[in-house]
């Protein structure tokens, strides 16, 4: 089972991710603030981490850097989930340690082509 972690203040935008993705092979578990988001993913160690930029305390770029000191997830991917979408912004969350960077608003079906990209052992898109 894949196990995804997103850390998002916008409820709406949790709700996209775990109804586009989870069902019996996928499990998503959800955070509101970066304090949240670095106990959830102590926690669960999760294979996929959602990082939005903008968190109530704790941004997602410091949450980035703090999980990439941790050598339990040298093989976790992150991904800044996020409406920041300068270059500079990209830059910081890459230099951070994020595995990619996809903006808001995002659709499904590129949430689903990025997950297979960083899971491509759990199809999510069930074809014919």
């Amino acid at each position: 089972m894949l196990t995804i972690l997103i850390a998002d203040d916008e409820p709406h935008v949790v709700d996209l991710v775990r109804l586009t993705l989870e069902d019996g092979r996928i499990s998503v578990s959800e955070a509101r603030d970066g304090e949240t988001a670095l106990a959830q993913a102590e926690a669960l160690l999760p294979d996929l981490i959602f990082l939005d930029v903008h968190l109530p305390d704790i941004s997602g770029f410091e949450v980035c850097a703090r999980l990439r000191q941790d050598p339990r997830f040298v093989g976790t991917k992150i991904v800044m989930l996020t409406a920041a979408a300068q270059e500079s912004d990209v830059a910081r969350g890459l230099t951070a340690g994020a595995n990619h960077y996809l903006t808001k608003p995002f659709s499904p079906v590129r949430l689903i082509s990025l997950v297979e990209s960083v899971a491509p052992h759990v199809p999510v898109w069930q074809r014919g």
